[in-house]
């Protein structure tokens, strides 16, 4: 994953950390624990700064994404670790809204990267499955679609009501995270890349989809490349995951196809995701959510959250301290160093510094 050329020289970075609402202040701090146990051996530099912009702050002072933060983060620090943000007490998800999709649109964040793995054959729900059939990236595209939310209600609450959302697609959007994803494929010696539409239904939008992926892939002939329909897709990574490597779609589908992978690959809590602008600061995040049902009870997983750091480390260029955390994690699903969502007894916080000991050990083999 193309990274971004640190602010410092040397090996050092400044992260910007916002754990929200929910489980989020009990996941990230697991995450933050174990990235500062791989930079002490390797003299990482890394510099945490933690911003509270929670469902708290956003009730009590009614401020959800503060005036110049977008500046701030974009020039000041190298990424940003997010936890997770919801909270029932603000039932419109106002304050959610405004800072991820914020950050999103305002730091132009086109790429959603969702890797989609199994880490251990018993997590998956698909019958002789092993590690081995289940390894591929879902690239969606982040800032277009139809949650950029353009639209708007007629007679609203009436009998007569209309409800438009219109779907928004420029060229400029589509041909970069359709060449990003060919890029990604190429650089890491991956064969495969399949682009997913709708456009035998959406004939203006996804018809967009169709011709600009037709020519970006003249460009890339060192990779095999096919289209299917979206609804086909979700068919047929079902029935035989081990087919893709690299699959690239629209905003909206890319949101769902990658979800359905995620449980394929053993549910939300061990799936993470990058928010990538190449070049600039990025954000990363856990896709597992704010689970208000079991915040402060201390079972969150935190696996989700390690994992999203790793691939943070791994934009940031620190190949060696990514494999570490990554082995780490497998082997507490090995090893069932787990919270009770993964059929585990451990605690958030046990298995956060269990973490950290097994990925500092794992720097050393």
């Amino acid at each position: 994953m193309p990274g971004v050329p640190l602010r410092s020289g040397g090996p050092a970075a400044r992260i910007a950390v916002i754990p929200g609402d929910g489980i989020g202040p009990e996941v990230t701090p697991q995450a933050v624990k174990v990235l500062k146990a791989v930079a002490a051996p390797a003299k990482l530099a890394i510099e945490f700064v933690e911003f509270d912009w929670s469902a708290d702050k956003y009730l009590r002072e009614g401020v959800s994404l503060p005036p110049g933060a977008v500046e701030m983060l974009r020039d000041e620090f190298d990424a940003i670790l997010f936890g997770a943000l919801g909270d029932p007490r603000v039932p419109s998800n106002q304050h959610a809204a405004d800072i991820l999709l914020g950050l999103r649109f305002k730091l132009d964040l086109y790429v959603n990267a969702r890797p989609v793995e199994l880490l251990h054959h018993r997590l998956t729900p698909l019958r002789d499955r092993t590690e081995k059939d289940i390894r591929l990236m879902v690239f969606r595209e982040n800032t277009e679609g139809l949650y950029v939310g353009v639209g708007g209600f007629f007679k609203k609450g009436t009998p007569d009501e209309i409800a438009v959302q219109e779907d928004v697609n420029s060229r400029k959007g589509v041909e970069r995270i359709i060449r990003y994803a060919f890029e990604y494929a190429r650089k890491n010696g991956l064969k495969r890349v399949c682009m997913s539409d709708k456009s035998n239904a959406m004939t203006f939008a996804h018809d967009l989809w169709q011709r600009v992926f037709r020519q970006v892939r003249q460009e890339y002939a060192d990779v095999d490349s096919r289209h299917l329909y979206i609804d086909a897709l979700a068919m047929e990574i079902v029935r035989d995951p081990s087919q893709f490597d690299v699959i690239v779609t629209c905003n909206l589908f890319g949101d769902i196809i990658s979800d359905l992978g995620a449980q394929l690959a053993g549910g939300l809590g061990l799936a993470p995701s990058g928010n990538i602008h190449p070049g600039k600061t990025s954000l990363f995040e856990p896709v597992h959510g704010s689970a208000p049902n079991i915040a402060g009870k201390g079972i969150a997983n935190p696996l989700g959250s390690v994992l999203t750091s790793a691939m943070m480390l791994e934009f940031l260029g620190w190949k060696t301290e990514t494999a570490a955390l990554r082995a780490a994690v497998r082997a507490a699903l090995r090893e069932s160093c787990v919270t009770p969502d993964l059929g585990g007894n451990k605690r958030t916080a046990e298995v956060g510094d269990w973490l950290a000991a097994k990925s500092v050990e794992a720097l050393t083999v």
